[in-house]
This record gives structure tokens, C-alpha cells and sequence, in this order.
């Protein structure tokens, strides 16, 4: 490889994992009709126990505005249910109905999670090489200041 093509080969690189974010997020989408963001919030209020809005959004760090307009939409759906809690009549539980729990059972695993998995079979050194070699494409790229979660999702819109 020519020090002159490395910029091509880092450019193709990141082509692909936009790639593979894509076509996992168009397959997430035709087959449950449900976005990345979407599908993690699904997973965060069938692992937590009687979870509010503000234990899912520190939960799939996104913000509260951004969980509040998720749930509402998975609730026209018919996907999960806010109910008052019986013991703090304040605090709004958020549970799955049954076809939000059909569709957790059934849906294909972000694909953060198979990153996640691999990602820590890494040695501690590989990792933090990663992340700082990451850290300096983005700021390359003028993105480092950009908030992000930490999923990957395509360009979708979050709803």
C-alpha cells in the first residue's frame, strides 16, 4: 500500500461501515417497521424494571425530548403503554404491550450489540487505539463537537 492511497483506503473504510449501517437499518425497518433507536428503546423497557421516561433516556443515552418523542410514537403504534404507578401516583411507568413484546422477541439485535461483542474480545490496547484513531476521524471530519448516542442507526429519522 502507497502512502499516497492510505486517504482512499480510510475513505473506503468508512464508506463501509456507513454501508453496513444502512443496509442494517433497512433490514431493521422491513422487517419489524421499526428504526435503530426505536428498537433500543424497546430493549431498554423490557430490561429495566417499571422504567419512566428518564430511566429509559439515561438507559440508551438520548435525551429526554428524544425518548419522549419515540414513546409517543411506539404508543400510537401500539407498542408500549404509560401507565401511573400505583405506589407515586407522579411517576409514569412505561410498559410493552403484547405486540411490543412479540416484536422485542422477535426483532433482529442492533447492530451495536454484535460490535459491542467483538469490540471487547480486543486487547485493552487494541481499543484504545480504536477509539483514539475514531476520535481523531472525527474531529478530521469537523464532527467531534456533533452529540451522538451510541448507536449505530442510518441517517433514519429517529421517530
Amino acid at each position: 500500500m502507497q502512502e499516497n492511497d492510505l486517504p482512499d483506503h480510510v475513505l473506503v473504510a468508512l464508506r463501509r461501515i456507513i454501508r453496513a449501517t444502512d443496509l442494517h437499518s433497512r433490514q431493521l425497518g422491513k422487517k419489524t417497521g421499526l428504526t435503530t433507536p426505536q428498537l433500543v428503546i424497546i430493549q431498554a423497557v423490557s430490561n429495566l424494571k417499571d422504567p419512566t421516561v428518564s430511566d429509559i433516556a439515561k438507559a440508551v443515552s438520548l435525551s429526554l425530548a428524544t425518548v419522549t418523542t419515540i414513546l409517543n410514537r411506539l404508543e400510537r403504534n401500539g407498542i408500549i403503554n404509560r401507565v401511573r404507578s400505583s405506589v407515586d401516583r407522579r411517576r409514569v411507568i412505561v410498559t410493552l404491550t403484547e405486540d411490543g413484546q412479540t416484536l422485542q422477541a422477535t426483532a433482529p439485535k442492533p447492530l451495536q450489540d454484535s460490535f459491542v461483542a467483538r469490540f471487547s474480545r480486543l486487547a485493552s490496547w487494541e481499543q484504545h487505539s480504536i477509539v483514539a484513531s475514531l476520535e481523531r476521524v472525527a474531529m478530521m471530519m469537523d464532527a467531534d463537537d456533533l452529540d451522538a448516542a451510541p448507536l449505530l442507526a442510518s441517517g433514519e429519522a429517529v421517530l
